[in-house]
């Protein structure tokens, strides 16, 4: 099977997963976040607002990029790595994407931005659909201020 084989049936599973979390991630990309943090240490992504990479998410070392008051911690990542990733977005992204579950996906390609899985010849992608009525009500209204990455 080809690789963009592999990535359409990787998506397909992904958006067959109904989460009540409000991020998910796909096998593939969990398999990027184990090589990543095997050369970076603990990450972390922040879902950007249209700088560089368009709304593409970042992922960083963890702490490399500095979390606001204004940035909302939306959910943690596990994956066979030795912590989960956390996800924060601007409170003010958050207001416009509330109703939306984000699954974190990779697809081949370089992006533009400073995430660090640009120099592997991926990069991170969004995949999002509606929350269902039932999600909705088993989630918070705004997730919570992060305290530390």
């Amino acid at each position: 099977m080809g690789e963009q084989a592999n990535y359409s049936r990787r998506r397909m599973e992904a958006s067959n997963h109904i989460s009540a979390a409000r991020v998910a991630l796909t096998p593939a990309a969990a398999e990027v976040l184990a090589r990543l943090t095997d050369l970076h240490g603990p990450l972390m992504f922040h879902q950007s607002g249209g700088c560089c990479d368009g709304s593409a998410p970042m992922c960083y070392p963890r702490g490399d990029f500095i979390l606001g008051e204004s940035d909302v911690h939306l959910g943690d990542l596990n994956f066979n790595g030795p912590e989960p990733v956390g996800f924060y977005m601007s409170a003010a992204q958050f207001d416009k994407w509330r109703h939306t579950h984000l699954t974190v996906d990779v697809v081949a390609g370089r992006g533009s931005g400073f995430s660090v899985e640009a120099p592997e010849g991926v990069r991170f992608i969004i995949r999002s659909r509606l929350l269902t009525e039932d999600e909705l009500t088993h989630l918070e209204e705004k997730p919570r201020q992060p305290t530390s990455p």
